[in-house]
């Protein structure tokens, strides 16, 4: 994967949506700025830790509120509860529409639900309000990987690795499609 687009400018298509990728709709933090930049140019361990940083920042949403419900929803996704996280999610996004981190963990839940095009929208919802969240990018392509929209999904992993080029589940699924090569070419 070393085709590596323009990560300030361009249109994703994956069938069913159009994504636009570009500036952050909300100001970055100096400091997560400087945290994107060093994790371009950061070793997989180094990487490892400014990713967790930049988790924890895009975490915050700045209410007490949806905070607490973030936390229950991940606790109750921890459990497996998926339509419980699912409400708090729905109020998280609700109550919080411009946080980014609520419709990407709404998005996961609606995925492990096998509810793919509403988990796409909460994708496009998080890309458009961070086109850096890294998690939100790579799970589109997840999506349209699994829905043949290859092209697509190949745009949303260049994305990801221009981005956070040592993005380990990048790593693990470009090995995996490695063998499924070279398991179709036996």
């Amino acid at each position: 994967m070393t085709r590596l687009l323009d990560p300030l400018k361009r249109v994703v298509t994956a069938g069913f949506m159009i994504v636009t990728i570009s500036s952050p709709a909300t100001a970055q933090s100096p400091q997560e700025t400087e945290l994107l930049e060093r994790l371009k140019k950061a070793d997989p361990d180094g990487a490892q830790v400014l990713a967790e940083d930049l988790r924890l920042i895009w975490a915050r949403s700045g209410s007490a509120m949806v905070d607490m419900l973030l936390r229950r929803a991940e606790r109750a996704m921890a459990e497996g509860e998926l339509e419980l996280a699912l409400e708090h999610l729905t109020a998280v996004t609700d109550h919080a529409p411009d946080f980014a981190e609520g419709h990407m963990l709404r998005a996961t839940t609606l995925y492990q639900l096998d509810l793919y095009g509403p988990a796409m929208e909460e994708l496009e919802q998080a890309i458009a309000l961070n086109p850096n969240h890294f998690g939100a990018l790579f799970g589109a392509g997840i999506i349209s990987y699994e829905t043949g929209q290859t092209e697509a999904a190949m745009t949303f992993f260049d994305a990801v690795e221009a981005i956070h080029p040592n993005f380990e589940q990048l790593s693990r699924l470009q090995q995996e499609l490695d063998k499924e090569a070279g398991a179709l070419d036996l």
